[in-house]
């Protein structure tokens, strides 16, 4: 994992780099240095209407008694999306705006949780309420129920 980081923050900044200097000779430094952080600016107001979009969904899901798991999924994907774009270059920009887009996201999203397995679990006035993704629904007995006591009184310890 850590070389994979490694050549991550690597290889990223002499991509964008070169392709700096490409755009730069075509264009020039003046229009290359406005197109970054026109994007950067363009990114940021679309981040943030969508971040609004999302919480507000977020909102109503949990108005009716849902887990909003689609919306903290997607959530993550606009904070990597803002990352992104904030970046300075056109290559992370790019993948920034392909986050930004709803359908791409949403692919994304969908393919993530078709690979993985997610359990979400909240406690309500009534106790705890449990809720497993459409991915998860195997016969897996591993979530054991307790209570935990924090106190040294005698009569808890028994």
């Amino acid at each position: 994992m850590f070389r994979f980081l490694f050549l991550l923050f690597l290889v990223i900044p002499i991509i964008e780099i070169f392709f700096l200097i490409q755009v730069g000779q075509v264009i020039g430094a003046g229009w290359t240095i406005f197109l970054v952080v026109g994007t950067a600016v363009l990114g940021a107001f679309l981040l943030r209407m969508q971040g609004f979009q999302t919480l507000q969904r977020a909102q109503t899901s949990m108005a009716h008694g849902q887990i909003p798991a689609k919306e903290m999924l997607e959530g993550l994907c606009l904070l990597v999306s803002g990352a992104l774009l904030l970046t300075p270059g056109f290559v992370t920009d790019t993948l920034g705006f392909l986050l930004l887009t709803p359908p791409i996201r949403q692919l994304l999203i969908a393919q993530l949780a078709k690979n993985s397995q997610m359990f979400f679990t909240s406690r309500t006035s009534t106790g705890f309420y449990q809720q497993r993704s459409r991915s998860s629904y195997q016969d897996d007995n591993s979530v054991i129920d307790g209570e935990v006591v924090d106190d040294d009184d005698p009569r808890h310890l028994r």
